[in-house]
């Protein structure tokens, strides 16, 4: 088994703003977005890629909220509902709105499939768009995110592990883990 292949936070910080900076320049200074960061991963992403866009757009309204997709996983009976988690919080209309969809990795794309399922319960949005931190490939449903922080490649058994921590940055890491034997 080889080594853990990590990304240090510096990059990792430079990946979100690029994000960022993405985000703000497709929207405009005039744009009205909702950024909702998926459960669990998502959470602490989005509310980092919001305070950005602020500080780069101060004119562009990017609120934020959470979205638990929880009860549409196709594997819930393997990954039952985990004890600690963030129920949806949309804080304004989704009908008409300008989506971003915020999550840390991009795999099957299975819980891209599942936020839209959960999103689709709350309105009809104007426009849905996929903001990933970690686009891993291996990909079992066609989907694409929209702006990809970086892309890493890694076997499809191997684990990509994402720790953004919200009170200290600078821990901030993300590890390819080889698979187990």
């Amino acid at each position: 088994m080889s080594a853990p292949q990590s990304i240090p936070a510096a990059e990792i910080h430079a990946a979100i703003d690029r994000l960022a900076k993405a985000i703000a320049e497709r929207h405009g200074p005039k744009g009205n977005l909702l950024l909702l960061g998926i459960a669990n991963g998502g959470i602490t992403l989005t509310r980092r890629l919001a305070a950005r866009i602020a500080t780069l757009s101060p004119r562009l309204s990017a609120r934020s909220g959470t979205l638990d997709i929880s009860f549409h996983r196709d594997d819930i009976g393997r990954h039952p509902i985990p004890k600690e988690f963030a129920p949806t919080l949309i804080p304004v209309d989704v009908t008409g709105a300008s989506i971003v969809l915020v999550d840390d990795v991009l795999f099957s794309g299975r819980t891209i499939k599942a936020a839209l399922t959960e999103l689709s319960d709350h309105g009809r949005a104007a426009r849905v768009e996929l903001a990933i931190l970690v686009d891993r490939g291996f990909r079992k449903l066609p989907i694409a995110a929209d702006y990809t922080g970086l892309i890493l490649k890694a076997t499809e058994t191997a684990k990509i592990v994402v720790k953004l921590d919200s009170a200290n940055p600078a821990n901030d890491m993300i590890a390819v883990v080889p698979a187990k034997r």
